[in-house]
């Protein structure tokens, strides 16, 4: 008899992955240390910046290796290797001092590994345990991520102030540590053959037929790729303002370094909560339409930021595109699940994340190139207002991949041909 879990397992399996994701999600308080380490390592804050933007690429290229790496080892192996190095990664960049390319290395490539790795095991994880509420439970793993700065902002702030970056790293490193290693204890899939009590697994969906791709199926279908566009415009629009969310305050409406640094808290919220606000619509409203709903209000935003006259103008615009950026990753998962199933969803997904890295470099470069070039922040938010509304064309082209284009391999499948020979 196949195993038949606890229902409260599975939310006990989602808490532990929230947890999880709002410890590997503290990579967004980046901007707690980059001037404390200018002043300390006697460099610029682009030198500096470097390690956030190597962690950045680093992390999308690891989901891809953990999406590969997930299906032979577990959850909870993957968990707990990806919590040893973000862990070991943050903690030894307190031995940077003096030392900026060590800061690169352990800040930027270990400890970015260790966060991609540690990235796809929620995901991949709970859309198994959840099929009745895919985008929900996406939502809310993604949704930790996002909220991880919130949480570790004011933490790095007082160790900052009170002992400087480097030991702040020692502090933190450590803490990231115990805590990702606790939640991947809890890390686990369902028993084969799973569904939630009272539920009844679809044959099929309004979006097509039901049934698991592998990765080299999903590459043989245009909706794979279309998909990275949709994450990778995503990620270039949200990662845009992140970036530049100080000195952009403080050049359009004169912010005081009080009010950039509540902006900074206030979009890592709303970065989090799009997460799940997003994603819980889209199990009613589509995936797509949310998609076209959130590529249009950021070209509507990206529009109008150069226009704002006030800081509380400018507060409101960039959470609600952080509301959207969030939005996107939030989604995202659920659709790659509805499009090519959930069974390889690590492997196709992580591979996706590789728009996450591309978006990372492309977005703040737009922004800040144009910036230096023209003097004004006006030129580089219309670009990318541009490019939202060909991001809102994308997902109106979408449809679910047809049986034909990968012929993914399904017991009921392989029964109708032996019946047939």
């Amino acid at each position: 008899m196949p195993e038949t879990p606890h229902p409260r397992e599975r939310w006990i399996i989602a808490a532990a992955a929230t947890v999880m994701q709002l410890a590997l999600g503290a990579v967004y308080a980046w901007s707690v240390f980059r001037k404390p380490l200018a002043d300390a390592l006697d460099a610029s804050v682009t030198q500096v910046n470097v390690a956030f933007t190597v962690a950045n690429v680093t992390l999308g290229i690891a989901a891809f290796v953990g999406g590969l790496w997930l299906t032979r080892v577990g959850p909870r192996v993957l968990a707990l290797t990806a919590g040893c190095l973000y862990g070991l990664g943050v903690f030894l960049a307190g031995f940077s001092a003096h030392h900026l390319a060590l800061l690169y290395v352990t800040y930027g490539a270990l400890a970015g590994t260790g966060i991609g790795l540690g990235y796809i095991v929620p995901l991949a994880t709970l859309v198994k345990w959840f099929p009745d509420k895919r985008g929900m439970i996406t939502g809310l793993a993604v949704a930790g991520f996002g909220g991880g700065a919130l949480v570790v902002s004011p933490i790095a702030r007082a160790l900052v102030g009170a002992y400087g970056p480097f030991t702040a790293f020692h502090v933190l490193g450590a803490a990231f540590l115990v805590v990702v290693l606790a939640a991947a204890m809890f890390m686990r899939d369902p028993p084969a053959g799973y569904v939630p009590a009272g539920w009844r697994p679809p044959v099929a969906t309004a979006l097509g037929p039901v049934a698991d791709y592998t990765l080299g199926q999903a590459l043989r279908t245009w909706q794979w790729y279309a998909l990275w566009v949709v994450l990778f415009l995503s990620v270039g629009a949200g990662i845009s303002i992140i970036a530049e969310a100080v000195p952009m305050a403080q050049e359009l409406v004169d912010a005081s370094d009080a009010q950039a640094t509540a902006l900074v808290g206030t979009i890592a919220l709303f970065n989090g909560a799009g997460r799940l606000v997003w994603a819980s619509l889209s199990d009613a409203l589509g995936r797509r339409t949310v998609f076209v709903m959130m590529f249009l209000l950021q070209a509507g935003v990206f529009c109008v930021l150069p226009l704002a006259g006030s800081y509380q103008q400018l507060l409101a615009l960039a959470c609600v595109s952080l509301l959207c950026y969030g939005g996107g990753f939030g989604t995202m998962p659920a659709l790659v699940a509805d499009y090519f199933g959930p069974r390889h969803v690590g492997r196709i997904y992580g591979l996706l994340l590789t728009a996450w890295s591309a978006g990372a470099i492309l977005g703040p470069l737009i922004v800040s190139r144009l910036r230096d070039a023209s003097g004004t922040y006006t030129s580089g938010l219309r670009v990318i207002a541009a490019l939202m509304v060909v991001g809102a064309i994308v997902p109106l082209l979408l449809q679910s991949p047809a049986r034909s284009a990968a012929r993914p391999t399904t017991a009921p499948a392989r029964a109708r041909r032996a019946a047939r020979a």
